[in-house]
């Protein structure tokens, strides 16, 4: 499977969300329900794009928009260089959706299935790619076994495939690795990343942050609807503010010298934790104070922020809903 084929487009986006707002009309008297709100995003080509955000912020409304199974309110939105509104077949054409719910119909076989949703999209048989894909997402083996047989690994795997069937440059995944366990989770890591390398723009919504972390370039964090903060991984990191240092002493204190009065400090078996901005005090100032205080120190760790530190500010930061609804 080889997105490539396919020209980029000119401004090197896969996918263009402007001021995209979804407002679900008021039933049974309840106000309206303001699902996006002036959502705008861009997601460059060939890149792997988180999109976070905990239950209700909007993820699935955006993906169904982008499928053209929702109606935006309001906004814009281009796949692939396509508005989705002025030629919508050619949009759909240009995205594949993985949901996270497992769909496979347990009497065909994979072959049979790849073959029917190509049929669906209306890819000519001489155009097809079904044994490559199979080979893609590892189900040559299992092509002509009956769904039913397959692992849950190999069943999500074949999701992806079903997705990839008309070669769409675009491949949205919702949840792919939800409720697996830890094996599996890293060899389906590594299936997104070969797909990736193979010229396709990954879009992937998750709730396990490492997973985030360790296969997105840029992140898109939103909340109650609305764009909280997008950036590439590491600037996101490194703009968690606070780390952590963990100093072992000879001796621990039995309270906090006075000559570290200010800074927050968390006393234990044998080590000290100081929680600190890089922006207020940098790790050399604080070791000089802990050296003048006069303690001795037999060991030092800084702990970097990860995202989930970064989640957590966000959205807390973000408490407030966006419609009373």
């Amino acid at each position: 499977m080889n997105a490539e084929f396919r020209s980029s487009p000119q401004d090197g986006n896969a996918v263009v969300i402007d001021k995209v707002s979804k407002i679900y009309r008021s039933q049974n008297g309840r106000p309206p329900k303001h699902a996006l709100t002036e959502m705008s995003l861009a997601i460059p080509c060939g890149s792997i794009f988180g999109l976070l955000g905990p239950n209700g912020a909007g993820k699935s409304t955006l993906i169904n928009i982008l499928a053209g199974t929702v109606v935006k309110t309001s906004g814009t939105a281009r796949v692939w260089g396509v508005d989705i509104d002025a030629n919508p077949r050619q949009a759909r054409a240009s995205i594949g959706i993985v949901p996270q719910e497992l769909n496979n119909d347990a009497f065909f076989t994979p072959r049979e299935t790849l073959e029917m949703m190509a049929g669906m999209f209306g890819v000519p048989r001489k155009e097809r790619m079904t044994d490559t894909i199979l080979e893609d997402i590892g189900l040559t083996e299992q092509a002509d076994a009956y769904s039913r047989t397959l692992s849950g690994g190999m069943r999500r795997r074949l999701l992806v495939g079903k997705a990839m069937v008309h070669q769409p440059p675009v491949l949205v995944l919702d949840e792919p690795t939800a409720g697996v366990d830890v094996a599996l989770r890293m060899r389906l890591w590594e299936m997104i990343r070969s797909l990736n390398r193979k010229g396709v723009t990954i879009i992937l919504t998750t709730h396990y942050l490492e997973e985030a972390e360790a296969l997105c370039d840029r992140i898109a964090i939103i909340n109650h609807g609305r764009l909280i903060r997008e950036d590439t991984t590491p600037r996101l990191l490194a703009g968690a503010g606070s780390k952590d240092m963990v100093v072992r002493l000879e001796a621990t204190p039995a309270a906090v010298p006075a000559g570290l009065n200010g800074l927050n400090i968390t006393l234990g078996d044998g080590e000290m934790r100081i929680n600190f901005s890089p922006e207020d005090i940098n790790a050399g100032e604080i070791l000089g104070r802990i050296g003048t205080a006069g303690l001795r120190i037999t060991d030092i760790s800084i702990e970097e922020p990860d995202l989930e530190d970064v989640f957590l500010a966000l959205t807390s930061a973000d408490a407030s809903p966006a419609d009373p609804a």
